[in-house]
């Protein structure tokens, strides 16, 4: 037999090795999921990277005639259920609803972290990016005369240190939403952090704080009871969901601009086949004319991105919050 036909031979033979040896894993990929599937959230129940979680998990779950669990492992800043998420076994059976603290502030917050936000996760992608809002309890409100920004930021400035700002804890874009504001109007409060939005909602509803910047959808039903006064939405335009409310920049603070965002990330080393399948299942579901009006209505915008936009989105954020944490000072031992 001539060499060069053998040659041949042997790469055709190679080639349809590695085919027979690749179909077994490209089916087990094309019949995912096989089995349950759960969404880590490393926030308590209530907040908006829960309501994020339970709307594409409630739609996937049709989708893929599966069960998709909504796990809350909340503590530390979302650090505790973010560094689980991180040691799961890399199959697409577990994913974690992460949130512009867990993905690009805690960072630079916290001098050390249980996990990589890099190179322990892979992208898959942005499920929503929401505002943040200050709002106030309306009976402290009411006492001292305070319905702009700009009474709040004189009442503040007679009295440091003298209003608790809840957050949904150390190193949130809800303790940030603070820090920055503290910065930028030269006024001081007592931060007093949470370990999620439900909690924090309630002593602020209940008076044993006095206000927050917390994240619309976990507080836009509180704001529709009249239980939490609106005072400015933190983004640079006012949210369809509430179009009377100003934003920080009209209200007096130019210049103020700072939004939360929750996405959908999974495992390093999760098969791309199996990622590019979640992505395309959530973007779908996103676009369903339900669930973008019911994410809209809570003051939400639905994404769907890529995994590749995700992950250069959230590089953008982490660059971006680094400056405000450095302008701030905000840090977590």
């Amino acid at each position: 037999m001539h060499a060069p036909i053998a040659r041949r031979r042997l790469i055709v033979a190679a080639s349809l090795t590695a085919i027979a040896l690749a179909l077994p894993a490209a089916q087990a990929h094309a019949d995912y999921p096989e089995r349950d599937v759960k969404i880590i959230v490393p926030f308590p129940a209530g907040g908006t990277a829960d309501i994020a979680a339970r709307v594409v998990a409630a739609e996937l779950g049709k989708s893929w005639n599966k069960s998709v669990v909504v796990d809350n492992k909340a503590g530390a800043g979302g650090n505790v259920g973010t560094a689980e998420a991180a040691r799961a076994t890399a199959d697409g059976y577990t994913l974690l609803m992460g949130t512009v603290s867990t993905h690009a502030i805690n960072q630079s917050v916290y001098s050390k972290l249980p996990y990589d936000p890099v190179k322990d996760f892979v992208p898959v992608t942005l499920v929503i990016p929401v505002p943040n809002i200050l709002e106030l309890n309306p009976k402290f409100a009411d006492k001292h005369g305070i319905r702009t920004v700009a009474d709040l930021i004189k009442y503040l400035k007679a009295n440091p240190n003298s209003v608790n700002m809840a957050s949904t804890g150390n190193g949130t874009s809800t303790h940030l939403s603070g820090e920055l504001f503290q910065t930028m109007t030269g006024t001081q409060m007592t931060h007093v952090p949470y370990k999620g939005s439900s909690p924090a909602l309630t002593d602020v509803m209940g008076g044993s704080a006095d206000l927050i910047f917390d994240n619309l959808p976990s507080s836009m039903g509180y704001i529709k009871g009249g239980k939490l006064r609106p005072l400015a939405v933190t983004t640079t335009a006012r949210s369809p969901a509430l179009p009377d409310v100003p934003t920080m920049a009209e209200a007096g603070v130019k210049g103020y601009e700072a939004s939360s965002w929750f996405g959908l990330l999974a495992p390093a080393g999760t098969p791309p086949a199996i990622v590019e399948k979640i992505q395309r299942d959530v973007a779908a579901a996103l676009q369903q004319a339900p669930v973008r009006a019911q994410l809209q209505a809570q003051g939400a915008t639905p994404s769907g991105n890529t995994p590749t936009q995700f992950k250069q989105f959230m590089a953008q954020e982490t660059v971006k919050w680094a400056e405000v944490v450095k302008t701030s000072g905000a840090k977590v031992d």
